[in-house]
């Protein structure tokens, strides 16, 4: 493994210990060695306002000359906080230091490998018309997205200025898009070239929007938008041709990130031979569970809106009461609105994507996935007292946390007994892993380039249980993009599920130790309460337990 800096701390008995001499580079000055938190904090914010890119005719600059002249200063922002020693800090600081120590080797990878600006179309992306169901936006995302689901129309003035100054940076993004664009990637460039496409109709539905089509000026700066993305997607389309090379990062490079970035203690080996395990065991599971169930009745779609809407409130109104009377987590009062706002609708049989397949015969396992919203509410509500925890972390790597929390409580919730009013409910969560399992597994074989994109579609497809990854192509198409575009996402379902297990274990285990007992709501609200980071460090902080970490930094 390349290390960034000879001078790298280590996790020994659990205590980071830094070293005392102040690391250098050779086109920066040396770094005073300093040894407060509050120098942590100043260091944050000078690192978080030189992440975001000068700009270049209003769009943020991702020219290979701009990179190289920042480059220096990077390294003396990082040469900084390697040289901190945080030896009399607390956990909880400690833990804000490898936050910061895991962003700025994002930066780094990006910068060296990944280089979503050369090699990723659909870095360009500029429209985005929901909120993500995480902190942030899945993968790579440019610094000048327009956020069309924070306007409410018709728009008074001051959001209209906001918003064209949005639509204004499209243009000259897509123009540096053709410039920057230089690398080889095959798959990423074509399949990106479908996010492009999107944007161009997406950017039209602007004008169905209350009192759009009457401002000359919105209907102005929609249409140069437009334009220019059309533009973009005939320029991609035509250099698609002459594109031959590899999408994946490789074995090395994707364990470097999964490790350094995401905090995740795990190789790209330990990952395939984590989600074979789960997928194997989610089938058997299932087969039990159908022969346990064997003489109760099927579980029915709903086959109308109003059939739909009272199955969603049933199931609504019985999960917030499973968690509340069960003393499951804290029920925090925005919980309830958070769930309540993406319940869903009715889909026709022929037009429903594996996920809502599930939720017409009981969306319980599906809103278990959705604590992802009231993860969001209580970013929104109750912020955490650290800046450096405050806002969602670059570069994805919140994943561990944030999937695998989601997709642990779907099985937890169900074996503290959500489903025990129709024990068939529980064949559909063993089939959610099974999907989860399948369409990481085939994610890590096209980053090892062993797989083309296709062909670990095709696990994903084929090993999701009862063919319902084969009644709607578009899912499949999203989610093996997302997966080859942001190394670590699609696996992090299933393995950030495996660290959460893990963290639960040794809470267990610490607790059993000293004599006290195991409280489930007292884990969710500890794990609540740290906040959206990697559940390693999460782990670390609740069980005083560093093993994760002491892994990684060896």
């Amino acid at each position: 493994m390349r290390l960034l800096c000879p001078l790298l701390a280590l996790l020994i008995s659990g205590i980071f210990v830094s070293c005392q001499q102040a690391a250098t580079t050779p086109n920066s000055p040396a770094a005073e060695v300093t040894g407060e938190y509050q120098d942590l904090l100043t260091l944050f914010q000078a690192w978080r306002t030189f992440e975001e890119p000068p700009l270049l005719e209003g769009a943020p600059d991702y020219t290979a000359e701009t990179f190289k002249q920042r480059r220096p200063s990077f390294e003396a922002l990082q040469a900084r906080l390697l040289a901190m020693d945080t030896t009399s800090w607390s956990v909880a600081e400690q833990v804000d230091w490898h936050l910061v120590w895991a962003e700025m080797n994002g930066y780094d990878f990006n910068d060296r490998i990944l280089q979503p600006w050369v090699r990723d179309p659909a870095y360009y992306k500029a429209l985005w018309m929901s909120r993500s169901d995480v902190p942030a936006h899945e993968g790579p995302t440019n610094h000048g997205i327009t956020e069309l689901w924070t306007y409410s129309f018709p728009l008074n003035a001051a959001d209209k200025e906001s918003l064209l100054g949005d639509l204004r940076v499209i243009p000259a993004l897509n123009a540096q898009a053709k410039l920057n664009l230089t690398g080889n990637a095959k798959e990423l460039w074509v399949a990106g070239i479908r996010d492009i496409r999107s944007q161009s109709s997406n950017l039209q539905t602007i004008l169905e929007r209350e009192g759009a089509r009457e401002d000359a000026d919105l209907v102005a700066a929609v249409a140069a938008a437009t334009q220019s993305t059309d533009e973009l997607v005939a320029w991609l389309e035509t250099e698609a041709a002459t594109k031959t090379g590899p999408s994946g990062i490789g074995k090395d490079n994707y364990t470097w990130y999964l490790q350094n970035v995401h905090l995740v203690p795990l190789t790209w080996a330990d990952e395939v031979m984590i989600l074979k395990r789960e997928l194997a065991r989610a089938w058997s599971s299932l087969k039990l569970e159908e022969h346990r169930n064997r003489a109760l009745p099927q579980l029915v779609a709903a086959d109308s809106p109003e059939a739909y809407a009272e199955l969603a409130e049933q199931s609504a109104q019985s999960l917030m009461n499973f968690l509340e009377q069960n003393d499951i987590v804290t029920v925090k009062d925005y919980f309830d609105p958070a769930l309540r706002e993406h319940l869903g609708a009715f889909v026709p049989a022929e037009r429903r994507n594996f996920f809502w397949i599930t939720a017409h015969l009981d969306q319980r396992p599906l809103y278990s996935h959705f604590y992802h919203w009231f993860e969001l509410a209580r970013m929104d509500t109750e912020p955490h007292a650290s800046p450096i925890r405050r806002g969602a972390l670059l570069y994805n790597i919140f994943d561990s946390r944030n999937e695998g929390m989601a997709t642990a409580v779907e099985e937890m919730f169900m074996q503290a007994g959500l489903y025990d009013d129709n024990t068939r409910v529980r064949e559909i969560v063993y089939i959610m892993i099974a999907q989860r399992a399948a369409r990481g597994l085939g994610s890590l074989y096209a980053h090892a380039n062993e797989m083309t994109m296709e062909e670990a579609g095709g696990i994903h497809s084929e090993f999701t249980p009862r063919g319902w990854m084969k009644t709607e192509k578009e899912l499949l198409l999203f989610e093996q993009h997302l997966y080859l575009r942001q190394p670590g996402y699609g696996t992090s379902y299933i393995t950030g599920k495996y660290l959460v297990e893990n963290a639960m274990a040794d809470l267990a285990r610490v607790r059993e130790a000293e004599g006290k007992p195991f409280e489930l709501k007292g884990f969710f609200d500890q794990l609540n309460a740290i906040g959206n980071i990697p559940i390693a460090l999460g782990h670390w902080e609740m069980t005083g337990v560093a093993t994760d970490l002491q892994k990684i930094r060896e």
